[in-house]
């Protein structure tokens, strides 16, 4: 069973960074399109970036452009989040998914792993 484990959460200022890490286990993780998503409580869950099988190739959500970069690690199966001036909005649990297709989408449901998530929280 493919799963995925994140990590890097945890209480932050506004203003500071977080770098959170998604590892892939049992799956060939170049077959795979990863995004993170997130959800704030009585929120739906929000799409914040997507990266292609091979990285050359990501996207945002408006509100993190600036501020967010993902990327991946192939070799280490291994995608990231880095967030810089983290915001007190950017406070959610935080979802790694994967996506067998080579590029991304912005939809939960076209994503067929889910890691357990990671709590960010930003204090103004």
């Amino acid at each position: 069973q493919v799963q995925l484990v994140e990590s890097g959460g945890g209480l932050v200022q506004a203003g500071g960074s977080l770098r959170l890490s998604c590892v892939a286990s049992r799956v060939a993780f170049i077959s795979y399109a990863m995004a993170w998503f997130r959800q704030a409580p009585g929120n739906e869950r929000e799409f914040v970036a997507g990266i292609n099988w091979s990285g050359s190739s990501t996207r945002y959500v408006d509100s993190v452009k600036g501020r967010f970069t993902i990327s991946r690690d192939n070799a280490k199966n291994t995608v990231f989040l880095q967030m810089n001036n983290l915001k007190a909005d950017d406070t959610a649990a935080y979802y790694c998914a994967a996506r067998r297709s080579v590029v991304p989408s912005d939809l939960p449901l076209d994503y067929t792993y889910w890691g357990q998530g990671t709590q960010v929280t930003v204090s103004s």
